[in-house]
């Protein structure tokens, strides 16, 4: 089983887009909230190599973006491959 892992903050249209995404495709992630900062946000920064904006969403602790880039690999059929669908 895979682990998909987002970061997100509550305000983010684009969490919130990534998020419908994976759940209409039935997969089950774990949210982790930066909104307020502090030490999930750097942790999120460490991860994402630098990367700040929201969400982040690693796969098997692979980053691949935010949700432009999971909505591409959607569309090329990547992302099913990743997610072992």
């Amino acid at each position: 089983m895979v682990v998909v892992e987002v970061y997100t903050s509550m305000w983010c249209p684009f969490c919130h887009r990534a998020k419908k995404l994976l759940k209409d495709k039935g997969v089950d992630f774990n949210e982790i909230d930066v909104g307020m900062g502090g030490k999930t946000r750097q942790e999120m920064l460490d991860r994402a190599e630098g990367r700040y904006t929201v969400p982040q969403i690693f796969i098997d602790n692979v980053g691949i973006g935010g949700s432009d880039e999971l909505a591409s690999l959607d569309q090329n059929g990547q992302l099913n491959l990743m997610l072992g669908l």
